[in-house]
């Protein structure tokens, strides 16, 4: 069936478009000679992950031991959990996926060090960690340098535990575009570097620098030193990757189809996905959600289950009550959480489901 014939709300995904973006992506990776680590977080589904690692992929990140399990149930064997683990619940939860495939954990402190160590004692296997640096999000991690250098000291002591890496997200670089993201790309990198050397001086050897985010990660890759990306985004794509320019509406392969169920006023429409579809992500944003093909439409705002728009009727286009629109929302990580299933095309034609096997998997 054609997409416009689904019952909707339905998020759909063009399978030709996620193959063209994965592909630039990996490819990219190879010519610098860069593990690809993808972000699942943004899909949820073993189906786009093995897409990812069919094109080159050498393994994945979750953000959640529960997605790690969706993955690792799937059959992936190489898996970072991007997130430190704590407490006995989910360190038993850890023992079981340890069994079954390679899983790194990042972490910035030793309290998380010192659960995962006494793991990797009693399986006779140390935990491989990533030590998070703070790079200037000032989310997760220490400062570069002299702090995270005494983090990484005290964590080299700790029986059970191997040090792989440093980890660093440089979500900021979602703040600027053009020469501005060149240098938070050239700062993050610099400081990641910077510490290892550190390191290495006090004869703590540091194999890997894993950096990553979907607008940053192509610059990412050309700089020395960095061996791994883990971007996420670039799968699917949204509005707020258009607006950094790392996006374009034909690179942004998926979107909730919509039903006009209401003409108010002739300025004026209603679709029946509002923010338990699309997320209330970036509202207020110019463009913060997109209708393909349809300059002359603009949404305005959302509830719970209305989409309002407004329509610019000085350019000559009808709508209609029942015309179904194609919205490319603002973030679609938290989009794709919101549906059990989504529809895949090819062509323009559905062709089948998948199932967001790790929504909700948030613990």
């Amino acid at each position: 069936m054609e997409a416009t014939e689904l019952d909707t709300p339905a998020l759909v995904i063009d399978l030709d478009r996620v193959e063209r973006n994965i592909d630039e992506m990996a490819q990219r990776s190879r010519d610098a000679g860069v593990r690809l680590r993808p972000h699942t977080k943004t899909h949820k589904m073993p189906e786009i992950a093995a897409m990812q690692m069919a094109a080159g992929a050498a393994g994945i990140t979750v953000a959640k031991l529960g997605e790690a399990e969706v993955m690792v149930d799937a059959g992936f064997d190489d898996v970072l959990v991007a997130y430190p683990i704590l407490g006995s619940e989910k360190i038993s939860r850890l023992r079981s996926l340890r069994e079954r495939a390679r899983v790194i954990v990042s972490l910035d402190s030793v309290e998380v060090a010192t659960g995962l160590g006494a793991l990797g004692v009693e399986m006779k296997s140390p935990v491989e960690i990533y030590v998070e640096v703070d790079t200037g999000l000032a989310r997760m991690g220490r400062p570069p340098g002299l702090p995270t250098f005494e983090l990484v000291e005290r964590l080299a002591s700790i029986e059970g535990i191997t040090i792989a890496g440093l980890m660093t997200h440089a979500g900021h670089a979602y703040r600027v575009v053009g020469t501005e993201r060149e240098t938070v790309v050239d700062n993050e990198v610099n400081d990641l570097v910077m510490t290892r050397e550190l390191c290495a001086a006090a004869g703590i050897t540091i194999a890997q620098i894993s950096v990553g985010a979907t607008p940053s990660a192509r610059s990412e890759m050309s700089r020395s030193g960095v061996t791994e990306v883990r971007p996420g985004t670039y799968v699917f794509n949204d509005t707020t990757m258009m607006s950094l320019d790392v996006a374009t509406e034909e690179s942004c392969a998926a979107y909730v189809i919509a039903t006009v169920v209401s003409r108010p006023t002739a300025e004026r429409f209603v679709v029946d996905a509002g923010s338990k579809s699309l997320t209330s992500d970036g509202v207020g944003r110019p463009g913060w959600i997109r209708i393909a093909g349809r300059s002359d439409l603009t949404m305005a705002f959302l509830s719970e289950e209305h989409g309002v728009g407004t329509i610019d009727r000085s350019m000559g286009r009808t709508l209609d009550i029942g015309d179904k629109l194609e919205l490319i929302p603002s973030h679609i990580c938290p989009v794709v959480n919101l549906f059990d299933e989504v529809y895949t095309l090819r062509d323009g034609q559905v062709i089948g489901t998948f199932k967001v096997a790790g929504r909700g998997r948030s613990r």
